[in-house]
Formats: C-alpha cells, structure tokens, sequence
C-alpha cells in the first residue's frame, strides 16, 4: 500500500458513534530507500508531535524503521519498529499545536537503553519494556533503543473515571515483570496481528477495553483504585488539583492553603502528589504551563506582565523557574519554527 503524507498531528480527536466508526490504515517503510535517505525520509514523516534529534554523522548511516498506523474511532494504534531513535516534544512546539491525546508505550522487547527525559520534572526514567504513559500537553524527550512498540493515541476524557486529571499518567511505567502487563502486552501483540482483518466495530471494543484495563493498572499503581481508601485517596486528589488550577492567578496559593482547603493532615496531601515530586512543584509547573500558552496566545503581552497574572513576584523569577522547567527562556516559546528536525549531539 502507498505511503500517504500525513503528519502525526493529524490524530483522531473526536469521539464517533460506533455505527460510523471506520478503520483507516497507513503504512511507511524506508526499508527499500538508499542508505543515504533512510533516516531523512523517517524524519520527514514523523515531524509534527516531535522533534527528531540527529547528527550528520547519524544521517549517513543505515536505518531501519517501519510502521502501520490505524485510525479506529476516536484512537490511533501505531505498529512500528525503528532502529535507535531520539524524539523531543518541546513546551514551544506544545504551546503551537493541538496535539493533546495521552498516549500508552506498549514494548515487545526489553530495549536496554530506552530511556525518558521530563524538563519539567528534571527526572530521567530508564525503560525496561513494558508499559509507560506520556501526556501530549507536556513535554518529553524520549530516546528509544531498536525495537518494536505499538503506541496508542486516545483522548484523556475516556479515562476519566480513573485519572480526572490525566495529566498525571505523564512518565508513570508499568514494569514488564508485572503479570498484568504480560497479559496486556499479549492482547496489544495479539491485536496488532489481526487489526487489519477485524470489522471496525470489533477493533474499536477490544482498543476499548485494552486502554481501560492499562488506565486501570496505572491507578492501581498510583493507589487511586481497589479500596475505600483508594477512593478517598482519588477524592482527596482531585479536590486538591482542582483547587489549585481555579487558584493559579493568586500570589498567595501554596501548598499549605491547599491543606487547609481539604481539611486533611499535611502527609496525606504530599503523598497524593509524591509522583509530581511533591505538591508545590505541581503547582509551579500548573503556572508554569498556562503561562506558556498565554505567551503564545498573546504575543503583545510583555513576559513580566504575564509573570504577575501567574503569581511570579518578578519576570526574573518567572525566567530562572521557566529555564529549568523547559530549557528555553519565556520568550523563545514565541520564536519556536515548527517542524523542522533539530540536531544534536546524541
């Protein structure tokens, strides 16, 4: 089947009835080019959520990657292998796209060398294979080592009724060793053998019921689903979050005002946020990320004006807070040219 030019920004976003849904499939392989044009013709197709990092010395050199991608629903399941491969989604190109799905990593291989980057965490997670989540509204850089993965793109409001605020699965794993991840990683392999003979309906209830039951795992993982306690753990974290973001424009929010907001003892709210690296950088990277897109928004609106609406005491606080976060000064996420392949020194 021809390649057909479509950038992965183009991900389904809108939920259809199950009488509409259609598969749409899409493959690409730079298998058959010349050596010379492999990994130039890769990043040409997969400009658009991301940044691909590469050298000359890289662009030279053979590589191998392929993928079949089907739009099913409101999902987007991708089968792929690529040889060694870095990727790296900005707050700038975050604050200039629309790309907002939560996506779910499924390895078949263990990969030793895979490895995920936060900005925004200043954390580093080493991939074993099995399962971990990224949040398209934040930003990531994510080094994969050769293997083949299915990635699924989904809406957050599908998994709502485990994670209200899905922007904390971002960098959350599921080890491989876990027996529930074995099994999902079967349905995932099992699936992406047979998607392309199944009726759209069929392929959409299974894509169903394989991210429900990884969403699930996840908010086992986290403490949110099994218990009493689970659930006023999940009741406790959602009234926090949503206190702070209604709070973001004011000077005084703190973790100790979102405290004595819940009523509950200070330990109990700082575990519920313990994967955030704690509730008062949850609240700095909230601000910090409205205000990258405001910075966006509102290109005649000076940096310290929009550093005082987000409760920074000055524009210099708000730029050493905004560099360490996202590695770029405020004003840069203004000058960011979208789709283009960056190199670096890999």
């Amino acid at each position: 089947m021809p390649a057909v030019k479509t950038h992965f920004q183009d991900l389904p976003v809108a939920l259809q009835p199950a009488q509409q849904i259609e598969i749409a499939h899409q493959h690409f392989d730079v298998c058959a080019l010349p050596i010379e044009q492999q990994l130039l013709a890769w990043c040409d197709r997969m400009i658009g959520v991301v940044d691909l990092l590469t050298t000359r010395d890289a662009r030279g050199q053979p590589f191998q990657g392929w993928i079949d991608r089907y739009a099913v629903g409101e999902f987007l399941f991708a089968d792929c292998y690529t040889d060694r491969i870095a990727q790296d989604r900005t707050i700038a190109r975050i604050s200039q796209d629309n790309a907002r799905s939560i996506v779910f990593h499924v390895s078949f291989d263990s990969a030793p060398g895979s490895e995920l980057s936060y900005p925004g965490k200043r954390t580093q997670t080493t991939l074993e294979g099995g399962i971990f989540a990224v949040d398209l509204d934040q930003p990531v850089q994510f080094r994969r080592a050769p293997c083949r993965h299915v990635t699924i793109f989904l809406p957050g409001a599908l998994l709502h009724d485990v994670f209200p605020d899905t922007s904390v699965l971002h960098g959350r794993t599921l080890s491989p060793r876990l027996p529930a991840v074995r099994y999902l990683t079967r349905r995932v392999l099992s699936l992406a053998t047979e998607i392309g003979s199944m009726a759209p309906v069929q392929a959409h209830r299974v894509l169903s019921e394989i991210v429900l039951l990884i969403a699930q795992a996840f908010g086992e993982q986290a403490g949110l689903r099994g218990s009493k306690s689970s659930l006023a753990r999940a009741i406790a974290f959602d009234q926090a979050r949503l206190y702070v973001h209604a709070n973001l424009h004011d000077d005084n929010l703190s973790p100790e005002r979102v405290v004595e907001s819940l009523g509950l003892s200070r330990p109990t709210v700082y575990r519920l946020f313990q994967h955030e690296g704690g509730l008062g950088t949850y609240i700095r990277h909230a601000r910090l990320r409205a205000a990258a897109d405001e910075l966006v928004a509102w290109p005649g609106v000076p940096v310290q004006d929009i550093a005082f609406a987000h409760g920074f005491r000055s524009a210099t606080d708000f730029t050493r807070a905004f560099r360490r976060a996202y590695a770029l000064a405020p004003q840069d996420v203004r000058k960011h040219p979208d789709g283009v392949t960056k190199q670096a020194r890999l």
